[in-house]
C-alpha cells in the first residue's frame, strides 16, 4: 500500500488542457485522484480560469496542491502566446480541425512574449529568446512585420535588427 499522504504538502501538477473546456475528468483522475480531489471539480476550476484569456487554445495549467485545495496557474506556451497574439476570432475545436494560422504579428509582439518566455528559454539574452519566438512563429506559420521569420532570424544574427537587451 502506498504511504499516506502529508496534508501540508505543496505538489505541482501539471496538465495540458483546451482553454475555456471541461476536459475528461477520467484523463484528471490518475494524477490528482491520490491527492484526494474530486477531478470533476478541478476540471471546473481549470475551465473557469483558462476561459477568460485562453478560449480555444491548448494551454499548460499547473495545480499547486495544498491542504486538499487546488490553485490553478496558466503556464503558457511559446505557441500559445503566439496565436494568442495573432487576435483571431474564436472558434469551435469541434467543427474547424487543422486551421492555419497565417497571420501577422509586429515585432513588437514578439519581444513582448520573449520577455514572458525569458525564464524559460535556454538563451543567454533577450535576443536568443527573440530568435526561440520567431521559430515558433515559422512553425505556427504566421509573419512577422510581413515578413518570414526565418529571414527576420538571420537579420536579428547579423545585427542588422537590434533588439533591445533588457
Amino acid at each position: 500500500m502506498p504511504p499516506k499522504l502529508d496534508p501540508s504538502q505543496v505538489v505541482d501538477v501539471f496538465v495540458r488542457v483546451t482553454g475555456g473546456e471541461v476536459g475528461a475528468a477520467s484523463s484528471l483522475a490518475p494524477k490528482i485522484g491520490p491527492l484526494g480531489l474530486s477531478p470533476k471539480k478541478i476540471g471546473e476550476d481549470i475551465a473557469k480560469e483558462t476561459a477568460k484569456d485562453w478560449k480555444g487554445l491548448r494551454v499548460t495549467v499547473k495545480l499547486t496542491v495544498q491542504n486538499r485545495q487546488a490553485k490553478v496557474t496558466v503556464v503558457p506556451s511559446a505557441a500559445a502566446l503566439v496565436i494568442k497574439a495573432l487576435k483571431e476570432p474564436e472558434r469551435d475545436r469541434k467543427k474547424t480541425k487543422n486551421i492555419k494560422h497565417n497571420g501577422n504579428i509586429s515585432l513588437d509582439d514578439v519581444i513582448e512574449i520573449a520577455r514572458i518566455m525569458s525564464t524559460r528559454s535556454m538563451a543567454k539574452d533577450l535576443a536568443g529568446t527573440v530568435k526561440e519566438i520567431l521559430g515558433t512563429c515559422v512553425s505556427v506559420g504566421c509573419t512577422v512585420d510581413g515578413k518570414d521569420p526565418k529571414d527576420l532570424q538571420t537579420e536579428i544574427s547579423e545585427g542588422e535588427v537590434d533588439i533591445p537587451s533588457a
